[in-house]
């Protein structure tokens, strides 16, 4: 498998994964479920996208149109998990409040809707912009850590053939 890819799916699951732990130091319940649960800390797609980018940069070097091309990439991912799925979070609770008003109206009651506040939902859609960093830092880690990795494997290799 290409090296950039799995090192990259690498920190998207090692990411969705720490989001266990920290959930468990937050909340003080242990649910494995988060694994597969989109939003909280650290964000995954932010990790996949950046280890990529430290992994290209170190790679192949910053001035390559491989770099820019991830960097952009990458950016706009991060930019769409903090915004633009955060914001359709917040659509769909208020979706539900008009689900609620549409029920009073059925049943003939007298109609008297207050907005509330939203709700977290049980399933998150988008992230904070700390988990956005949060997941940007890990992927940094674990883009250079593969890079290195794979690095000292090369010179681990080339010496065994030149014995």
């Amino acid at each position: 498998m290409n090296k950039g890819v799995s090192i990259a799916l690498t920190s998207i699951t090692l990411a969705q994964a720490l989001k266990i732990p920290i959930h468990f130091m937050k909340t003080g319940q242990w649910n494995p479920k988060v694994f597969f649960q989109t939003g909280g800390m650290p964000s995954s797609h932010s990790a996949g996208v950046t280890s990529l980018t430290t992994y290209i940069a170190l790679k192949r070097g910053f001035p390559t149109v491989d770099f820019a091309l991830s960097l952009v990439y990458g950016l706009i991912v991060m930019y769409d998990a903090q915004g633009v799925r955060k914001q359709a979070g917040e659509l769909t609770l208020r979706v539900n409040d008009l689900d609620e008003l549409v029920e009073k109206i059925k049943k003939d009651e007298s109609v008297q809707f207050e907005e509330k506040p939203p709700k977290k939902l049980k399933e998150m859609l988008g992230h904070e912009p700390e988990e956005v960093i949060g997941g940007a830092l890990f992927g940094v880690a674990t883009g250079t850590i593969g890079y290195l990795l794979e690095k000292n494997r090369r010179k681990t290799s080339k010496f065994k053939i030149k014995l």
